[in-house]
């Protein structure tokens, strides 16, 4: 078995052929994160403005501008001699390599996403032809990329399975955990006693201290009977978020690279390390500017951070305890903002009421779960976030 290095512009020869009479309802489109290639819906756009080009099925094919987020594939018999622009380029490719083999080449190991380091411009990132024609790969003989795609075909059919049943078994588990949730947050399940003491000496305790700081906030409102759900043990308190946090810190709009920090390197965090309940350290963005002040915004052990603003629906609002100490130096962004709490509140029970029920119906009632282009959450809507709070002992029991 035999292998060779190539240049895949010994292997990839790109389709110029122009579309004579272009067809607005035979277009395609390259989705991201890996998606595949399909056809593309009717838009609102000049005839004849942008020049097209005949593509053909089995051809190898990507965006300019997002090829480093997913936007690659092969085009699939059912779009052969569709249409698409010079921004999305099409290849033919030699007989002697199987397109599939140059789609696994990007995806395996998420090589797709280095591709941001090789990205030209500066309004506008895009990556050309002969940029990706000077990237090397290794090249065996036909019947060994067969056998290898074989092998990888078969893992990722095993895995679409067992992630429908694990995707089943965490569906069971997130009610499982919501209804624990929901009888944690009314006191059900953590013994009281009056040697706790109550959750209303905990808050004059933090505005006494907020005061003491000689930090000015806008004063909150009284928490009205609608907004109560439900009845709390009697050493407990209704309060906003506000109330009892000492403050709350956000970051800036940064523009940063699609390849992730690494030890010591600055990144700005995604929205996706905040929403699934858990810090995910790697989703981040490295900073080009590694000379910036960060002691303000940089994230700690222990942070608790949220959400601020989504394009995804149901997004906005969600929040994570940050339980192990960042490798990089990771930092705020503008769609993030961390609440500061003193040693009075356990952080671990706020992550554990804003990711209950009660703090999802919160979010829903802002609009959170509208179709917009992007759900925002102000941070005068975060501080008035009702909370049922126990004294610390039982905060910290559950």
């Amino acid at each position: 078995m035999s292998w060779r290095k190539v240049k895949l512009g010994e292997i990839l020869t790109e389709s110029k052929i122009i579309c004579e009479n272009p067809n607005a309802d035979k277009r395609i489109k390259v989705r991201l994160k890996v998606f595949g290639v399909e056809k593309r819906g009717l838009e609102n756009e000049i005839e004849g403005a942008t020049k097209q080009f005949i593509r053909k099925s089995g051809q190898f094919i990507y965006g300019k501008q997002n090829f480093h987020k997913g936007a690659f594939g092969i085009i699939p018999k059912e779009l052969d001699g569709f249409e698409s622009s010079a921004d999305l380029p099409a290849f033919d490719v030699s007989k002697e390599c199987l397109p599939e083999w140059i789609f696994y080449f990007f995806k395996q190991g998420n090589y797709y996403l280095e591709l941001a380091k090789i990205a030209r411009g500066v309004a506008t990132q895009r990556i050309h032809p002969d940029q990706i024609f000077d990237l090397e790969i290794l090249l065996p003989d036909i019947k060994t990329q067969i056998k290898f795609l074989s092998n990888i075909y078969q893992i990722e059919n095993e895995s679409k399975e067992l992630s429908t049943e694990l995707y089943y078994q965490e569906d069971l588990l997130k009610q499982l955990r919501q209804s624990f949730l929901r009888e944690a947050m009314q006191g059900k399940l953590a013994m009281q006693d009056k040697k706790d003491g109550y959750a209303i000496d905990l808050v004059k305790r933090i505005k006494a201290e907020k005061e003491k700081s000689g930090k000015k906030e806008k004063e909150l409102s009284q928490i009205k009977g609608e907004e109560i759900p439900f009845v709390i043990p009697e050493n407990w308190v209704w309060c906003r978020l506000g109330e009892i946090a000492l403050h709350s810190e956000a970051g800036k709009s940064y523009q940063a690279q699609e390849i992730s920090a690494q030890e010591n390197q600055i990144g700005v965090i995604k929205t996706s390390a905040i929403t699934s309940g858990f810090f995910v350290e790697d989703e981040n963005k490295l900073l080009p500017n590694q000379n910036v002040s960060i002691e303000k915004i940089k994230i700690e052990k222990d942070d608790i951070i949220f959400c601020r603003a989504s394009g995804s629906k149901g997004l906005a609002g969600k929040s994570c305890l940050v339980t192990n100490t960042p490798k990089a130096n990771l930092i705020l962004s503008d769609k993030s903002i961390r609440y500061v709490f003193s040693d009075n509140i356990s952080k671990k029970f706020i992550q554990y009421f804003n990711s209950s029920i009660f703090g999802e119906e919160y979010y829903i009632k802002l609009g959170t779960t509208k179709s917009t282009t992007m759900n925002n959450i102000t941070r005068q809507q975060f501080n008035n976030l009702p909370i049922p709070l126990p004294p610390l002992q039982e905060q910290n029991a559950l």
